[in-house]
């Protein structure tokens, strides 16, 4: 059973449609929209701010989602994939993304919609990432634009794997 609680008396409030995975981790102040996906690992930690997951999110293997105390929450929009293994902190992310196995995206970033962060990226504390743009490295920079192609067959194509994924486990 995945570890699901409260902190100080505020639930985690997750769409009945969504699979979560049997070693993932929600607590707190935590609010997860229509077929999205937390998978093994996975921690997404509301306790000391609060974060908004969109509809079609999938939070892939050991990926950690958290906020800063007080200060940075994390909002997540729609059509968003966070890899394996990344950490997204405090940020704000937008609709039609991928944030790449592990890539770290820090407190007060805007991550605008139709990007990609790349794997291994670090996106540094206030970067705001460029609408429909790639960025890669450590610190993170923009190295291209994105294609329509490229949106439709990467950002896309995984979000809508994911919800055809999390369905081989619902029907166990």
């Amino acid at each position: 059973m995945p570890i699901i609680k409260p902190v100080r008396g505020i639930h985690p409030e997750i769409s009945k449609d969504c699979f979560i995975a049997d070693n993932a981790t929600i607590v707190g102040e935590v609010t997860i929209g229509k077929e999205c996906s937390v998978w093994f690992n996975a921690v997404i930690r509301g306790d000391v701010h609060y974060i908004k997951i969109g509809d079609k999110v999938n939070v892939q293997d050991g990926a950690v989602i958290h906020a800063t105390y007080q200060k940075s929450p994390t909002t997540i929009g729609n059509n968003v994939s966070i890899g394996h293994n990344a950490i997204v902190h405090g940020c704000t992310i937008k609709d039609n993304v991928l944030i790449g196995m592990g890539s770290i995206v820090m407190d007060d970033c805007v991550v605008e919609s139709n990007s990609i962060i790349a794997a291994g990226a670090v996106v540094t504390q206030n970067t705001i990432v460029e609408s429909g743009s790639i960025y890669a490295g450590v610190p993170a920079k923009k190295v291209k634009d994105i294609s329509k192609e490229l949106i439709s067959g990467e950002i896309d194509r995984i979000a809508n794997n994911y919800v055809k994924y999390s369905s081989w486990f619902k029907e166990e």
